[in-house]
């Protein structure tokens, strides 16, 4: 069974340089200014595109210690990317994986807003409660918004 929730986060950074932070250098940038979070990203196979299998470990303040993520798809052009969690204890036994589709649109402002659908994977009937997608999505959130802040702060980072 598949559970499927959507979120918009919008963000007053525009929608290239969103990405190029978030996406294409969040493996690096993420740690540093969400060390509780996300202690580190490790690529274990592949160069980024498709295929490619990274181990993220978690940080002190996190429940879960570590998940293994493949990238399903990543488009430079139009700012989307998808990966997929297939191991690790974040999926707490009840899923058989779930997976993150990320699309960063401008909007007329010259802001953008990420838009994330995520698809939990269930093995058989598991049930999944609201707390515990409502902590997910506070933890995407929070990990989009550490991200913005560090851009608010440093203007001249990943023009």
């Amino acid at each position: 069974m598949a559970i499927t929730y959507d979120m918009e986060i919008p963000s007053s950074i525009p929608a290239p340089r969103m990405f190029k932070a978030f996406i294409l250098d969040g493996d690096n940038l993420i740690p540093k200014v969400l060390p509780q979070a996300i202690k580190s990203v490790e690529t274990l196979e592949g160069v980024g595109g498709v295929g490619t299998i990274k181990l993220t470990t978690f940080g002190e303040g996190s429940q879960h210690k570590c998940v293994k993520h493949r990238v399903d798809a990543i488009d430079k052009e139009n700012f989307t990317f998808s990966y997929s969690i297939t191991e690790g204890d974040a999926l707490m036994g009840v899923f058989e994986s779930i997976s993150y589709h990320i699309k960063i649109v401008a909007t007329p402002d010259g802001g953008s807003i990420c838009k994330n659908r995520s698809i939990y994977n269930t093995k058989g009937d598991a049930q999944v409660s609201e707390e515990e997608i409502k902590a997910g999505k506070e933890k995407a959130s929070s990990i989009f918004k550490a991200v913005e802040a560090y851009l608010l702060a440093n203007p001249d980072a990943y023009n």
